[in-house]
């Protein structure tokens, strides 16, 4: 399958900050109270690269994330609190696939999109390496 019927079968959107494809696949009618108030449980999405939108954005989420690869390594652990990127890897595909389990569940207030600043606050000594992921504008 190419990547637009990828995209078109799982109703992927533009996602609003850290670049990509997605689309919310599960939302649990239970919730748990967080320090930043009530929570989901869990919630979980489809998360996909293409050649034209290489790039996840530096970012990090207060809630644990597990990933779950569909053609790559199958399962990838980020704590809550770590910062991550990603990058579809050039000539190797046309997209990359995962899945995401969000607990607690994914919200917005609770994800921070890296800036050139915070990245050169917090890690001045591979800002270089680190622009490419930096979202701009």
């Amino acid at each position: 399958m190419t990547p637009d019927e990828i995209i078109t079968l799982l109703n992927l959107e533009p996602h609003p900050s850290e670049g990509g494809y997605f689309r919310r696949t599960y939302e649990s009618a239970l919730s748990c109270t967080t320090e930043n108030g009530s929570r989901m449980l869990l919630t979980s999405i489809y998360y996909m690269l293409t050649k034209e939108s290489p790039v996840g954005f530096l970012h990090r989420n207060k809630s644990d994330i597990l990933h779950y690869h569909h053609r790559e390594t199958l399962q990838l652990l980020v704590p809550g609190g770590w910062w991550k990127a990603s990058r579809l890897c050039a000539g190797e595909s046309d997209y990359g696939l995962i899945s995401e389990a969000v607990a607690p569940g994914f919200e917005y207030a609770d994800n921070e999109i890296a800036t050139e600043g915070l990245v050169q606050q917090f890690f001045p000594n591979i800002k270089t390496q680190l622009d490419s992921y930096i979202k701009r504008g």
